[in-house]
């Protein structure tokens, strides 16, 4: 089957949405794949009927929104999460423990800060009974490889945010793994590193010398799944379901600003997007049911700033119904770039988003042209109503006598859903789209959250 992608110049660019036939057996299988997880009030069901095959010789990518599932499903795939129901197989093997031929690089470094660069990257070969001199011999090989050489003794407080992920890299390469599995690796990393990071990950893939046979990438970022992988697997939510499968046919090192690149990065988007229909039923984060309860869990705030969404309701006030692909050519920017702003205007009810079509809606007017204080309070009452966690932090201070709580209270909340990275960003997010709207403050200095008409 093939999906026709139309580009904004008319021209259409025929991309495949499903596997060519493969000559050997997969290197890891999902199979009817189910994950859910027991929280007050319920189960969640995080993952539902995930069937996916990673070959040799590939770059795989799993694209998709907060809460579609994607860390949890790497995570049964590295065996360090039991599915429910179905299974995980390496090499045609069951899965019962940790996966023996993956290794993993994580979003937040997770090295440890009392070891050297060199004693991090060993950590690994300890775990598999490696160490003294072939575990120094393994680790030195590898951090010279990423580019790490005269860095062995120093502490990861002593490095950037680039040269500790360098070390992740280090620490994932020195197993042997034959599967190299990615948790959002360039996410924590400023725009320049991040696009220097990728280059190196697509130069190590190209060396002969190293034993990885695939790499499964997890990333939110249309752009950087285009850009990196052979094939993508487009994740919805609520919950995570594969919803479609689009192989990259573009020759390495690929041109961001060609047609094809282009159409790709487009065809992603209408699909992450799109109201459709998968086995016959239409995807709940697409068009939730009112009818059941929305928690930061199922519903997750996408994470983009009062200023970054603001601003795009003020440009989108100027067009016409039109498409992200505009507004990033009028301003000379990726689509991915205004992707959180869009999901975020479309959470608060200020904007409808279609098969990559954006539009305002009234409210979304009224939010866009009002005065400032008019629009706090626009954002204010819509956020509280229509954001779950920001919601759930309002109704939490005003259960409690002083008015106040500390911020730990809602990241034990939200660790049942989120790993610790996610936590994070979801809490920034809250606190962002709360102290905007007045509804409350927030004192760093003692980690509290406070009704802003007592603070």
């Amino acid at each position: 089957m093939a999906t026709p992608v139309q580009g904004r110049t008319g021209e259409v660019f025929v991309v495949r949405t499903q596997n060519e036939p493969q000559d050997s057996a997969p290197l890891i299988r999902t199979v009817a794949l189910r994950k859910t997880f027991d929280l007050p009030g319920g189960e969640k069901v995080v993952l539902d009927g995930i069937d996916l095959e990673v070959h040799e010789g590939e770059v795989l990518a799993l694209l998709g929104k907060s809460g579609s599932g994607k860390s949890t499903l790497l995570r049964c795939i590295a065996g360090l999460l039991a599915p429910t129901t179905g299974h995980v197989e390496y090499r045609g093997e069951r899965l019962t423990e940790a996966n023996p031929g993956t290794s993993m690089v994580f979003q937040t470094f997770a090295l440890l800060p009392w070891e050297t660069v060199q004693q991090n990257v060993e950590i690994g070969l300890e775990a598999r009974g490696i160490t003294g001199a072939e575990a120094s011999q393994r680790a030195l090989r590898v951090i010279d490889m990423i580019g790490l050489d005269g860095f062995e003794t120093a502490y990861p407080k002593e490095l950037s945010g680039g040269m500790r992920q360098r070390v992740g890299f280090a620490r994932a390469l020195v197993t042997d793994p034959e599967v190299l599995l990615m948790d959002e690796p360039f996410s924590a990393l400023d725009v320049l590193t991040a696009e220097n990071l990728r280059g190196e990950l697509l130069e190590i893939w190209s060396r002969d010398d190293i034993p990885i046979k695939s790499i499964v990438i997890v990333t939110h970022n249309i752009e950087e799944a285009v850009l990196l992988a052979d094939r993508v697997i487009v994740l919805g939510s609520n919950p995570g379901r594969i919803r479609e499968e689009i192989r990259i046919n573009l020759d390495r090192p690929r041109d961001r600003r060609s047609r094809q690149f282009e159409f790709l990065v487009e065809g992603l988007y209408r699909t992450m997007t799109g109201r459709v229909s998968v086995d016959g039923e239409t995807q709940e984060d697409l068009v939730p049911d009112e009818t059941q309860q929305r928690t930061p869990g199922s519903h997750p705030l996408p994470v983009a700033t009062v200023d970054g969404l603001s601003g795009l309701a003020e440009i989108l006030e100027r067009f016409a119904p039109c498409t992200l692909s505009d507004v990033a050519d009028e301003l000379g920017l990726q689509v991915g770039d205004f992707l959180p702003s869009a999901e975020a205007l479309e959470m608060l009810g200020f904007a409808t988003v279609d098969r990559g079509n954006i539009s305002l809606t009234d409210s979304g007017r009224m939010f866009a042209g009002a005065d400032i204080q008019m629009s706090k309070e626009i954002f204010a009452e819509e956020a509280r109503q229509r954001a779950p966690l920001v919601g759930v932090i309002v109704n939490a201070l005003q259960s409690t006598g002083k008015g106040s709580l500390p911020s730990g209270f809602f990241r034990d909340i939200l660790r049942r859903s989120f790993g610790e990275a996610d936590t994070e960003m979801q809490l920034d997010t809250a606190i962002n789209w709360g102290r905007y709207g007045e509804l409350f403050e927030f004192d760093a200095s003692q980690e509290n959250l406070r009704l802003e008409s007592l603070a």
